[in-house]
């Protein structure tokens, strides 16, 4: 199990980085216009557009208002899929490993 920061840094320092691109800042756009993200471009619109576009299975998030919400997940789908788009599974880290007991 994790200790901290440190240990959570070292479990992801291998992990290839995504590339951020002029369609992914098209995705953030319509997410921000659609009203499914806030209007921060550089926030939660940017990170599930890079999951999006780069096909990743998890988009593993604390953030249970915008991300991990089950209120949202649909609408979320819904765009993707107009944009022909992958929906990836908004997860927290719990959901993701199972609650610990």
């Amino acid at each position: 199990m994790f200790h901290g920061r440190d240990d959570a840094l070292r479990l992801i320092e291998h992990l290839p980085l995504l590339d951020i691109n002029e369609p992914i800042a098209d995705i953030v756009e319509t997410y921000i216009s659609h009203h499914i993200m806030p209007n921060d471009p550089a926030g939660d619109a940017l990170h599930l557009a890079i999951a999006s576009f780069h096909k990743c299975d998890f988009l593993l998030t604390w953030n249970c208002r915008h991300l991990a919400n089950a209120n949202k997940f649909g609408h979320i789908r819904r765009i993707n899929t107009l944009l022909g788009l992958y929906v990836p599974a908004l997860v927290t880290p719990l959901e993701l490993i199972g609650e610990i007991s």
